[in-house]
């Protein structure tokens, strides 16, 4: 019988064991046992062996996630990691040799520009950036050399919205293995994969997880891909544990009623904000005002949790509405059930230069909230009263 994809997220479960657990089990072990000595040289003879060996290489609990994002993704196979980074690193590491070149949207968290600027060019790898407002500018940069297009849709923190089919087509055209970041839409919102995407990853820390407990990240694929990527992640180390892919598994199981409740109480928040004399704009996908708006209304299923505004007083006035937050957390994450604000250009992108910032739009007053599942009133009268204080 086929599911729907709310269902798959919460009864794709690995098998029972003997115990008839209705809850999947978590399977807290480093390593795994045999029958005989014959069993045990076949299991690390051959690699395409589906057989648990060491739980760096794989275990059932990172299994079950894994297979999980990838129906949701729509994905043949996929990989966990321990981090988000470590997804984006690792991706970046099995794809690309020396001599390669990789072109990425300018709009890219803080932590892998660092990645792209100044360590992929230690082993010889060169990048260019292109502005996801211009994507008619990419066919420019590429060279007989280019390798990867990599972009984050909807962009951290700019929220800027990209055709991904487009970008799929000239890739096709060309060559070029594709990756999209879906950290900020989910596969509950958005499946890059259905437009054209080679591989999907996620920072399963954020809205995957969705309450702020443990940290992960996920890659899913063509099988042939996440071979590669899997023999990279298996050696090098940068697995996930069991106990986060326990953790990340349950999470699932709420991700589409969760993601609903973000995107309305967002939706709301943004609208009532367009308005405030304190304001100079607003940014959310499903506002009409967004630069991208038709082409988010094409391939998201709604505009996700996160909502950006410009305070006219700058980065003071940025500072003064954080001091004067009442309810509201800061703190360098997003995709929690609890709302977060945050100051980009002094957190998560300080690292870059002003030109750089200014580049992808993080202004000096540029806010980000992270919508949680708190009552959308409550939300929206704390920060009106911080605003009251700018």
């Amino acid at each position: 019988m086929s599911q729907r994809p709310e269902t798959k997220a919460i009864r794709l479960q690995t098998d029972q064991t003997g115990q008839k657990e209705h809850s999947t089990p978590l399977f807290l072990t480093s390593s795994f046992t045999y029958e005989s000595a014959e069993e045990m040289a076949d299991a690390f003879a051959d690699d395409t062996l589906e057989v648990n060996i060491y739980s760096r290489f794989s275990n059932p609990t990172v299994d079950e996630f894994i297979n999980k994002i990838a129906a949701l993704e729509g994905a043949e196979d996929g990989v966990a990691t321990g981090t988000g980074m470590a997804a984006i690193f690792g991706t970046f590491m099995t794809f690309l040799s020396k001599g390669d070149h990789i072109i990425s949207a300018s709009a890219v968290f803080g932590s892998t520009h660092t990645i792209l600027t100044k360590y992929l060019p230690k082993w010889g790898i060169e990048s260019s950036y292109f502005d996801m407002n211009q994507p008619g500018s990419i066919a420019a940069l590429i060279k007989p050399n280019t390798k990867m297009l990599y972009v984050e849709t909807p962009s951290n923190p700019g929220l800027d919205i990209i055709d991904i089919e487009l970008v799929s087509k000239i890739c096709n055209e060309h060559n070029i293995l594709f990756i999209v970041d879906n950290c900020f839409a989910t596969p509950a919102v958005q499946q890059p994969i259905q437009y054209g995407a080679d591989l999907v990853l996620h920072s399963a820390t954020k809205f995957i997880d969705g309450q702020g407990r443990v940290l992960g990240g996920v890659v899913v694929g063509k099988k042939e891909l996440i071979k590669q990527l899997y023999l990279f992640i298996r050696n090098t180390g940068p697995s996930m544990s069991p106990f986060n892919a326990w953790v990340l598994t349950k999470s699932l199981e709420t991700l589409y009623v969760r993601m609903d409740r973000h995107a309305d109480t967002a939706l709301k928040l943004a609208t009532s904000l367009q308005s405030h004399s304190q304001i100079k704009s607003v940014k959310y996908p499903f506002l009409e005002t967004h630069p991208q708006y038709v082409i988010a209304k094409k391939q998201m299923s709604n505009g996700g949790g996160i909502v950006t505004f410009e305070l006219k007083g700058g980065v003071e006035s940025g500072r003064n509405f954080l001091n004067a937050l009442q309810m509201l957390s800061m703190t360098n994450n997003l995709g929690d059930s609890r709302s977060i604000a945050s100051h980009p250009a002094s957190t998560t992108h300080s690292k870059l230069t002003e030109e750089e910032r200014t580049a992808v739009g993080i202004t000096p007053g540029l806010i980000r909230i992270s919508v949680g599942l708190e009552h959308p009133e409550d939300i929206l009268n704390d920060i009106l009263q911080a605003l009251d204080k700018c």
